[in-house]
């Protein structure tokens, strides 16, 4: 199964010309397991998994993840086997276009998943400032502290929370809020300056 790919034939058994042999076997491999032909399609399978993996690889940088796209493609492969046309290209490319795809549509879900995370955590510090300071006991300066950011406004404690009790980058606020990170910037110090004014002012 899968083997004698590396063999050479005497051209394209369909006239295409530039064709290699062994895109020329994975071709009529496709081809008939578009059909149903299972044995086929195990030959397809060993012949490309294997690039597949490499490809989702370079795209994921995470081998458990590369490991789970390369079966999602295979399946993909198998079921749809029948709108490859050999006419318009390669087995061989159809099958890593496919694999890329799926590696990018990964990549961009793990990254909503951790937006949907930050979010999630944004709506934690939805809860006043003062409640949370009647919450835990906390030393005078802290509850002066907690007072003073329940007095700034949604748009400049936020920003603050998630940069100095969140420990998030300047571009993690940026996009946990959806806000350039130049306007991130921008609110965190008038934030603090406000935030001076009112320590010192309670001081």
């Amino acid at each position: 199964m899968g083997r004698g790919f590396g063999a050479r034939t005497e051209g394209d058994a369909q006239g295409r010309p530039g064709r290699s042999a062994d895109d020329s076997r994975l071709d009529q491999l496709l081809t008939r397991a578009a059909t149903g032909d299972e044995q086929a399609f195990a030959g397809i399978y060993d012949a490309l998994a294997q690039t597949v993996m490499g490809l989702a690889c370079r795209v994921l940088r995470d081998k458990a993840q590369a490991e789970e796209v390369t079966q999602d493609v295979m399946v993909e492969v198998w079921r749809t086997a029948d709108r490859f046309h050999p006419e318009r290209g390669a087995a061989r490319t159809w099958v890593l276009t496919l694999a890329h795809r799926r590696a990018v549509d990964r990549v961009r879900s793990t990254a909503a998943g951790r937006a949907r995370e930050l979010r999630a955590a944004l709506l934690e510090q939805e809860r006043p400032f003062d409640t949370v300071a009647e919450e835990v006991e906390v030393r005078e300066e802290q509850r002066v502290v907690f007072h003073c950011l329940a007095q700034l406004a949604r748009e400049l404690r936020l920003p603050l929370v998630l940069a100095y009790y969140e420990g998030l980058t300047y571009a993690e606020v940026s996009e946990a809020l959806s806000t350039p990170a130049g306007t991130i910037k921008s609110r965190i110090r008038q934030g603090l300056q406000r935030l001076h004014d009112c320590l010192e002012a309670g001081s």
